[in-house]
């Protein structure tokens, strides 16, 4: 079932068709709004560098990529612009935004502040819904490093970061959030996915469990504790 919660975010609700016996991905894709799905996907190519950064394409091409309509593809560039993936090049075609290890720390200083506000109002506020889709979050997480399926991992953060943007009750941090660490996930797969999995999944799970606990001093902790391993990604991206 699909429902917006109180930040504005889009939630996709499980919701099974007993009778007709749908599985769940089949019957949660239902539900999926198209315009949605093309960000999801383009976000994921650029995410992943499949998209390579400083790459020029064309609306056309991602339209064919995508295989999906003119007007949700069109918005998801507009969107994808706006956080700083893209830029729109009139009559030259859509270029993805460079990657610059130095842009990472400065991606992270950013971030610092605004996790950490999260991360305590998520803490104060979690209900029951938020707490089973951090659980169901964790869990992929824990799941994609055990097999060490990055792509997976990157899922399961963005998974994540939703949860508390869901469970916060602040749409305007969790909005400033929302591009940071995007662009924060394409970073650390350039930089740290080779080896930073199992370290990137503790520093999780401790923040996940602070937010559930309602634990608002040890859930700011482990986010700064969170940007601070980060960061300290970063610093080594930089001296290579």
């Amino acid at each position: 079932m699909l429902a917006v919660n109180r930040n504005g975010v889009v939630i996709y609700q499980k919701y099974i068709n007993q009778e007709a016996n749908l599985p769940e991905e089949i019957a949660t894709a239902t539900f999926e709004p198209v315009a949605v799905k093309a960000y999801r996907a383009l976000e994921r190519l650029i995410v992943t560098l499949e998209l390579a950064p400083g790459s020029v394409t064309t609306e056309g091409a991602l339209i064919d990529r995508l295989e999906l309509g003119r007007t949700p593809v069109r918005e998801a560039i507009q969107r994808l612009a706006w956080e700083g993936l893209l830029e729109v090049r009139p009559r030259a075609g859509v270029a993805v935004a460079p990657l610059h290890a130095g842009d990472w720390l400065r991606v992270l200083d950013a971030r610092l502040g605004v996790e950490v506000i999260l991360a305590r109002s998520a803490a104060r506020f979690v209900t029951r819904g938020a707490a089973e889709q951090f659980h169901d979050a964790g869990m992929a997480m824990q799941k994609a490093a055990i097999t060490g399926n990055v792509v997976a991992f990157l899922e399961a953060d963005k998974a994540l970061d939703e949860a508390l943007a869901f469970a916060s009750d602040n749409p305007f941090a969790a909005r400033l959030a929302a591009p940071l660490q995007t662009h924060s996930r394409r970073f650390w797969f350039r930089y740290q996915a080779d080896s930073g999995l199992a370290a990137s999944t503790e520093h999780h799970v401790t923040l996940v469990k602070a937010i559930v606990d309602g634990d608002e001093d040890g859930a700011g902790e482990a986010a700064g504790r969170l940007i601070g391993m980060l960061r300290a990604n970063a610093e080594a991206a930089v001296r290579r």
